[in-house]
């Protein structure tokens, strides 16, 4: 009886260290990297399935045994893991039980609504589109992250970064409340010398930036804001007009548009709307902290429409490059 015992005994070992070989030998089948995202909330059924779906598992009775030994079959961490070609089972495994997230890599370019903000960001992160949105329009949130509903846009400036899939709202607001911190480090010089605060250069650097995409006019064009905020002139930027109506694909500014009540509206109001009009990328900040010396007051697109502009210190000098380029567009029958 001894003997058979000891027989029986010596067959477990050797399956059960088979198995262990197995599960030590046993790599993901797959080609290209994969991305399984667990919601909060999922349970070990839910990993089981999103694995499956994308082809990660060739042995079902290996996994079982691999996640019940890990405890991963009791403890499901919610998050984004990329899955690689080659990685082996336990590896997989521990990596899931532990949580240990990849981070989303996303490319921010320009936005110009807050809404558009929190939808881009909503389709690539867990969280909800429309509770971002709720987070980032509420005066409360946005205190206690030092913004406004007005000025929180301008903490996401052009860039690439890398987000936790998981991040909540606060954790987002406190990251790029970092990456701001960052930015403004290398230019507190200039700020201070511009007498000007960070959302107030954010706020012309985004008129700015709507108003060309030359680089190397924006330095010019930021001075001629610059010249009539010293001296309370209003600043009649047609892309407040169009953010104030919501419309950004008109080309001639007038009548009713030129009406509009809103504080964003710089025909109707001096000084600088509430907050930016779009995310302005660094060049269009740098171009305000350059503190161009000029005694333009005016600008106005060539008639070539190569995106460029003509300057002007005096009125008579812009009616002359104005009714230049009204031709051009009536040539084109451009409304």
């Amino acid at each position: 009886m001894k003997r058979i015992l000891a027989i029986i005994a010596a067959l477990l070992l050797c399956g059960a260290a088979t198995g262990l070989l197995l599960l030590r030998r046993q790599a993901l089948p797959i080609a290209q990297p994969v991305r399984i995202e667990l919601p909060t909330g999922s349970d070990y059924a839910a990993l089981v399935d999103s694995l499956d779906a994308h082809g990660c598992i060739v042995n079902r009775p290996l996994f079982v045994t691999a996640a019940r030994l890990s405890g991963l079959a009791s403890h499901v961490v919610p998050g984004s893991y990329e899955l690689r070609p080659g990685m082996g089972l336990v590896r997989v495994v521990h990596k899931l039980r532990a949580g240990r997230q990849d981070p989303v890599r996303i490319t921010l370019n320009k936005v110009r609504t807050l809404a558009q903000l929190c939808q881009f960001l909503g389709d690539k992160l867990q969280v909800e589109s429309d509770t971002l949105l709720s987070c980032f329009s509420d005066p409360e949130f946005c205190r206690r992250h030092g913004s406004t509903p007005e000025t929180v846009i301008g903490l996401f400036l052009p860039n690439t970064y890398e987000f936790y899939w998981t991040v909540t709202p606060d954790e987002l607001a406190d990251r790029m409340n970092k990456e701001s911190e960052r930015f403004w480090k290398k230019r507190e010089t200039r700020l201070e010398a511009l007498n000007l605060s960070r959302d107030e250069v954010l706020t012309l650097a985004s008129i700015v930036e709507e108003e060309t995409n030359c680089d190397g006019e924006k330095a010019d064009i930021a001075s001629v804001y610059l010249n009539r905020l010293r001296i309370g002139m209003a600043l009649q930027a047609d892309p407040t007009v169009r953010f104030a109506a919501g419309d950004f694909t008109v080309r001639r500014i007038g009548g009713a548009m030129l009406q509009n009540p809103s504080p964003y509206n710089t025909y109707r109001h001096t000084g600088l709307p509430p907050g930016p009009i779009c995310t302005p990328s660094a060049a269009s900040v740098d171009a305000v902290l350059e503190n161009k010396h000029t005694d333009y007051l005016f600008f106005c697109a060539k008639e070539d429409f190569s995106g460029r502009h003509r300057f002007a210190s005096n009125l008579t000098q812009h009616q002359h490059n104005a009714q230049l380029f009204h031709q051009a567009l009536n040539q084109r029958g451009i409304k």
